[in-house]
């Protein structure tokens, strides 16, 4: 590398979080991934995406192109998120005997034949969680193809040039980590409250585990207090069979969720995060200081999106 290029600073990639409610960006200051250097957000329509699948082509292609103009994004390299209804997350055992270059070729041949997933097609990646003489564990990620391709043609058609995807459990925890929020041998809980979903992920040791999307009922406004608190009842005991999962089915009863990390993009985010510190008797932190005061939680996830090419904790100081 010549040292011209040592000071140029990188060319800025934009991170792109599209949801079912809302289109999201976030860029960071190149070379300093925790200065926020712009964002914006745009709210969709009801309909228009539903589940993570886009409904109304058109309609959508129009906003997202308005986005890219009022925000200056054009020809921008982006990340983008797929999209948390469409992606599985599996524990996999694999022969013992397989190399590690030949896990990809493995997984190729027999996702869809052996290995079943929920639909046909799949673009997949994985992580290596174990490898001794007697066993191989993976950690398998898989989204279907056509969706993934779906959103991926719809940032090149306005003029975006996606070069990575990722999934929302991993921007969140790489948030939280690099903000030094995380310990060895904690049993973490990332619970996602958004505006029309509840995504819960557990991670142990920088591996996620599992993944859950929980759907709950959004009341129409307007409502009073109590009626308004009343579908996070269900997502509460929807938490605790999560957690009893993760402890009895996962671990046997040798291990449990020891803290819960609270995101999302929730307006009532610092309710929910009261009404869940009385309600569970382990820890609930949200992101801590000087993080939290850089930009509003509904941000957390495509900032985290940015963070993406391996920062480490800390690199702050």
């Amino acid at each position: 590398m010549s040292m011209m290029n040592l000071f140029k600073p990188r060319h800025k990639v934009a991170n792109v979080v599209i949801k079912d409610h809302v289109i999201r960006y976030v860029e960071l200051k190149p070379n300093d991934p925790f200065t926020i250097q712009k964002s914006g957000e745009r709210d969709l329509p009801k309909g228009l995406i539903h589940d993570g699948k886009i409904m109304d082509r058109e309609t959508v292609t129009m906003i997202l192109e308005e986005c890219v103009d009022e925000w200056k994004l054009k020809n921008r390299r982006v990340r983008f998120l797929v999209p948390d209804p469409v992606v599985v997350i599996r524990r996999l055992q694999l022969p013992n005997d397989l190399q590690e270059d030949e896990i990809r070729g493995y997984l190729f041949m027999e996702l869809g034949t052996t290995i079943h997933l929920p639909f046909e097609h799949p673009v997949f990646d994985y992580a290596l969680l174990e490898k001794t003489n007697e066993k191989l564990a993976i950690l398998l990620f898989a989204a279907p193809e056509p969706i993934v391709r779906d959103y991926a043609e719809l940032l090149e058609e306005v003029g975006l040039r996606p070069i990575a995807a990722d999934v929302s459990p991993l921007c969140v925890y790489r948030l939280f980590h690099a903000a030094d929020q995380v310990r060895r041998d904690d049993h973490l809980l990332i619970v996602q409250i958004d505006e029309s979903a509840v995504n819960v992920s557990a991670f142990f040791n920088d591996v996620p585990m599992f993944m859950r999307q929980l759907l709950f009922e959004v009341p129409s406004e307007p409502v009073h207090r109590d009626e308004w608190f009343r579908p996070f009842e269900d997502v509460y005991k929807e938490i605790e069979r999560v957690m009893n999962f993760y402890r009895f089915s996962l671990h046997q009863g040798n291990a449990q969720i020891t803290r819960i990390f609270l995101t999302g993009d929730h307006r009532k985010l610092s309710n929910l995060h009261e009404a869940m510190q009385e309600r569970f008797d382990i820890p609930v932190e949200r992101l801590a200081e000087p993080f939290a005061s850089a930009v509003e939680p509904r941000y957390h996830l495509a900032w985290g999106l940015g963070l993406k090419e391996g920062v480490t904790h800390a690199h702050r100081r």
